[in-house]
């Protein structure tokens, strides 16, 4: 067992609602983290990456570190101008 899956149990066994909806958000930071990163390996700014978006500095920081709701026409247009494209999956 992973030191995270022994923190998991041991948290679950005191605390079982801090796992409610768990896959659901790490999937949300997931993404987050994923935009950021590829920002940074095309090494933009947040101000940089808003003004080809046509949107704030602020919309960019919500999106990298609270990525709910984003639409996936704002995901192609985010990739677009990193030079990159999304791929979809359902899993």
């Amino acid at each position: 067992m992973s030191d995270v899956q022994k923190y998991k149990a041991k948290r679950a066994s005191k605390d079982p609602d801090f796992w409610k909806d768990y896959d659901e958000r790490f999937a949300t930071f997931r993404l987050g983290a994923l935009l950021k990163q590829a920002r940074q390996e095309a090494g933009m700014t947040q101000e940089e990456i808003a003004r080809e978006l046509q949107t704030t500095k602020s919309v960019i920081s919500r999106m990298e570190n609270h990525a709910t709701d984003i639409r996936l026409s704002t995901l192609e247009k985010f990739a677009k101008a990193l030079g990159r494209r999304i791929q979809v999956s359902i899993i």
